[in-house]
């Protein structure tokens, strides 16, 4: 009898921890979780703006993915696209569930001034960020989860594609739509509260 060999953390990579948590190992998929756990509660947070429905889903998300990473096919995509995919299907369904859209805090995404910087540019960066996601809110709910996935997340269109279900080119084409309704968006937004101020 072979003795098994002990698997630790130092030796998992995500291809490996992919392979392995496949076939059923639970450490492997614990790496996986670890790895990614920040990403898809932030994903899913921008998408419906309360922490609370955010972490539960986000569990949710890797409880499905557990229930099924037997039947995990390899796309030459990384592993992120297929647990996006998942979080996308349920952030989907909480909104026809609860036949609503909530708005993201904007107060969760402001920094206090670190040491040594101006307060006034704190504020004026605030603002920006504040203008940014509200311009984004106004954007349709496909054009908003590509912008997240694109700027917060930083994948690939490729990526992207998987993970909203559609091609490529669909997905290049939905971007350069969705950054000229965007642009339009902040400018209207920008020319309310310029006269608001008046």
């Amino acid at each position: 009898m072979t003795k098994q060999k002990t698997l630790t953390v130092e030796s998992l990579t995500d291809d490996n921890a992919v392979r392995l948590a496949c076939t059923g190992n639970t450490e492997a998929f614990s790496y996986l979780y670890e790895q990614n756990v920040k990403r898809i509660y932030n994903y899913i947070y921008y998408r419906i703006g309360s922490g609370a429905d955010a972490e539960d889903l986000t569990a949710r998300v890797f409880h499905r993915a557990f229930a099924h990473i037997n039947k995990y096919v390899e796309k030459g995509v990384p592993f992120t696209a297929w647990l996006y995919r998942i979080a996308h299907n349920l952030t989907a369904n909480w909104y026809r569930d609860n036949n609503r859209r909530r708005e993201v805090s904007l107060d969760d995404h402001f920094d206090l001034p670190h040491h040594g910087e101006l307060p006034e540019r704190t504020m004026e960066q605030n603002q920006e960020k504040e203008l940014l996601l509200k311009a984004i809110r106004r954007l349709p709910a496909d054009r908003q989860e590509l912008i997240l996935l694109k700027f917060l997340e930083d994948l690939s269109n490729g990526q992207i594609a998987v993970i909203m279900g559609r091609t490529e080119g669909a997905i290049k084409s939905l971007y350069h739509r969705s950054l000229i309704s965007l642009r339009e968006e902040l400018k209207q937004i920008s020319g309310i509260d310029n006269t608001s101020n008046y």
